[in-house]
């Protein structure tokens, strides 16, 4: 268990907001940005964030807009910014007054507040401390081991979502021409469902909207998703689109600032009342999104879009006879929500020509999640909801990038298309089996399977589910490569041997030139580091990638790695003609575009049978033992992902602390526990209990039955075997917990 400083010693909760934004937001951000960078340097750098010719921003995946207001950022992005542009550093000093044991038991906050990181280090077999190492020596480690293996498949190369679109499409070649797809990342771990769900019944695992459809929907559903504080941004799109007459369905089992009221710090109205966002929630129960859509449906079938359905798709009548046995009794059960909330939510889509629905990790961290978002299809062609201007499935990513290391390759189940394409332009025979995705990754390294770990960026330890399994099984393996701009706890999981690679960060200068990225809804545009590099030692990720290529593969008849490291359009020359949708790509880039997608562009859906499928899927209620509690994993307004800013959750009225559950009044009640009171949450699998200990409850308006609590910290809890059917991602929101009190209510009050 990590411990640390008892960092919750100061705990302190207030009631929750019931607006985001305004000043508040402002404050905070520039406090954090001057703290980290001073008052020349927060200026010179966030005026450059998400802007023509500045770089974007290295938190979220949401797009900007033609007209760019001059700070085009939010409150978490401007903390984004602050903790790569920090001014301090963690150099040689620093490792040598911390042994890995030390850093082992700091906490998150602590060990992403030291700094950047300077140059790389090395941790030696059996050695109790990192020592600097040179970079051509760093090379020639990995490569010995990667050489050392009985097979490639031996070896996992992890992906974090902020890699540019440059640096992942090199990674993946250099780890295919190394013979092994074996290329997991964050996707896995957050949308995968999504893109499982959508390319079966829309033949493109993205999403089909536009921000403009966005900007022109008249009803918009914000289901399992919390933007206030993981995409802010999004709730300036959300206030135009109510200002040009939309209406908003929120669903989530707990109310969200962001989504009540949102005061635009940018406009002299965010100074008042703001804009009220939500016309209705829809406080559902954890996994009832299925049973909600399902009965929406079947309130609609009388007003289907017979044409677009005759026309467009495939399976209706199945899926429409599905339908008509829907039981009432298990959607009342699994939702939460009265036939009355129910039929009045129907009638406003009735009455609502173009509907846009919006998910994040809300739906797709279920076992049920790839069934849930093709319900959610289900839903929108019913009535023809895809293909046509304001309307169409909205899956917001997260990271920056995430979405363009998918498009490049990052995948380790690629297609046959791709892969001839390789071939075609590199001259290799690419590998064909299927590789190793996060949760099978983990696996393989627990069973000794795989020996070697390389992680292009990201916080893997902190990021995957079932900590102590997941900790056991990179400390068995042989070496542990982390490429990284800050320091986190996976630099602590050592396996016997272990690398530190420090890189660039999206702010600073790269010698090969402008990076590009793809944002949530497939918009590719450049960007530029202005910042100079925070220490002489640091590479760009596409060297790095480079000199290991050379390292191993030494005069490669295939692949020009050192053109690639010094100029970036090498890089992009061959990407326009591997991946579709990229031809000219240099010439387009300093100025984007948009990717092709057909179901939006053209509603031509390329799938199995060359339409748009409804689905058949099986509703099956969730159930919860006597005494327990369903949880979800969520995070604070002062962390991204993994990332801890700080110790605040301004919107939820938590100060000083993170160790906290959520829980409803009554459900205290009948466990005989009370505001304030300490517990240990136990999750229950089949294979044993795991334990997360010392957290404060708070009595919450969340949905009954359910509670959440913050990642990392209880990522413990999640069985590393419960995961979604189909596309293998853990089940972060549905764990099903007992709480143990361990004490009387804190003195810390609130």
């Amino acid at each position: 268990m990590v411990t640390g400083e008892n960092e919750d010693e100061g705990l302190r909760v207030g009631p929750p907001k019931e607006w985001a934004g305004g000043l508040p937001a402002v404050g905070h951000a520039l406090e954090i940005a001057h703290r980290e960078m001073g008052v020349a340097r927060t200026a010179r750098t966030l005026l450059r964030v998400n802007q023509k010719d500045g770089f974007d921003c290295p938190g979220c995946a949401w797009p900007e807009g033609e007209h760019r207001s001059p700070a085009e950022f939010c409150e978490n992005g401007a903390k984004a910014v602050a903790e790569e542009a920090t001014t301090r550093r963690v150099g040689r000093e620093f490792f040598a007054a911390h042994p890995v044991a030390d850093l082992a038991v700091r906490s998150d906050h602590w060990l992403g507040g030291q700094g950047r990181l300077t140059e790389p280090m090395h941790k030696p077999p059996g050695a109790e401390h990192y020592q600097p190492i040179t970079w051509s020596r760093a090379f020639e480690i990995i490569a010995r081991e990667l050489r050392a293996l009985d097979s490639p498949d031996e070896a996992v190369f992890y992906t974090s979502g902020r890699t540019s679109n440059e640096a992942a499409f090199a990674y993946q070649l250099l780890v295919r021409r190394l013979g092994t797809n074996n290329l997991p990342d964050c996707s896995n771990m957050c949308h995968e469902s999504s893109g499982s769900a959508l390319t079966e019944t829309l033949g493109i695992g993205k999403g089909t909207v536009s921000l403009e459809d966005l900007h022109r929907a008249e009803l918009i559903f914000v289901v399992g998703q919390n933007p206030g504080t993981n995409h802010p941004r999004m709730l300036t799109a959300l206030e135009r689109a109510k200002r040009g007459g939309a209406r908003i369905i929120a669903v989530n089992p707990l109310p969200e600032a962001g989504l009540l009221r949102f005061k635009n710090p940018q406009k002299p109205s965010g100074l008042g009342a703001g804009t009220a966002l939500a016309d209705r929630f829809l406080q559902i129960r954890l996994n009832g999104d299925m049973a909600l859509f399902q009965a929406l449906s079947l309130l609609l079938l009388d007003s289907a879009d017979r044409a677009f359905i005759d026309e467009h798709t495939y399976g209706f009548e199945a899926w429409e006879k599905h339908l008509r046995a829907l039981d009432w009794e298990k959607v009342r059960q699994a939702t939460g929500l009265t036939r009355t909330e129910l039929e009045e939510t129907a009638r406003e889509v009735r009455t609502a020509d173009s509907v846009v629905v919006c998910w994040a990790m809300g739906l797709t961290q279920h076992r049920n999640s790839v069934a849930t978002i093709r319900e959610v299809v289900n839903f929108l062609l019913l009535r023809g909801n895809v293909g046509r201007s304001g309307a169409g499935v909205c899956p917001v990513r997260g990271h920056s990038n995430v979405q363009g290391d998918r498009t490049m390759g990052i995948y380790e189940k690629p297609s046959a298309a791709f892969l001839d394409a390789l071939r075609a332009e590199f001259g290799f025979e690419p590998p064909r089996r299927h590789g190793l995705d996060t949760v099978d990754a983990i696996r393989a390294m627990r069973d000794g399977a795989a020996k070697v770990f390389f992680g292009m960026g990201g916080n893997f330890v902190r990021a995957t589910p079932d900590s102590d399994v997941t900790e056991a099984a990179l400390r068995r393996t042989r070496l542990t490569v982390q490429v990284s701009t800050k320091l986190n706890r996976s630099h602590a999981v050592c396996g016997e041997e272990a690398l530190i690679l420090p890189v660039l960060g999206r702010t600073e200068r790269d010698p090969g030139g402008y990076v590009t990225v793809e944002d949530s809804m497939g918009l590719v545009h450049a960007s530029r580091g202005r910042l100079k590099p925070g220490s002489p030692d640091l590479l760009p990720e596409v060297a790095v990638v480079s000199r290991l290529a050379r390292e191993l593969f030494a005069d490669d008849p295939h692949v020009p790695w050192a053109e690639f490291e010094r100029d970036y359009g090498a890089i992009r020359d061959r990407i326009a003609r591997v991946v579709p949708g990229f031809e000219d790509f240099n010439a387009r880039a300093p100025a984007g575009f948009a990717l092709p997608n057909a179901p939006r562009d053209e509603r031509r859906f390329p799938t199995a049978t060359g339409k748009a499928n409804f689905t058949v899927n099986e509703l099956e209620v969730l159930r919860v033992p006597p005494g327990r509690l369903l949880l979800q994993t969520v995070r604070s307004h002062d962390q991204y992902n993994t990332t801890i800013y700080g110790l605040d959750d301004r919107y939820r009225g938590v100060k000083a602390g993170r160790r906290v559950i959520f829980v409803h009044p009554d459900d205290l009640a009948e466990r005989e526990l009370a505001d304030g009171d300490l517990v240990d949450l136990v999750s229950e699998w089949p294979d044993g209990e795991r334990t997360a200990g010392g957290f404060r409850v708070i009595a919450y308006p969340t949905a009954r039955g359910c509670c959440a609590a913050y990642f990392p910290e209880t990522n413990v809890l999640v069985p590393l075997d419960s995961v979604a059917e189909t596309s293998n991602t853990p089940t972060s929101k549905s764990v099903v917990i007992r709480l143990l009190r361990t004490g009387p209510r804190s003195p810390a009050g609130g």
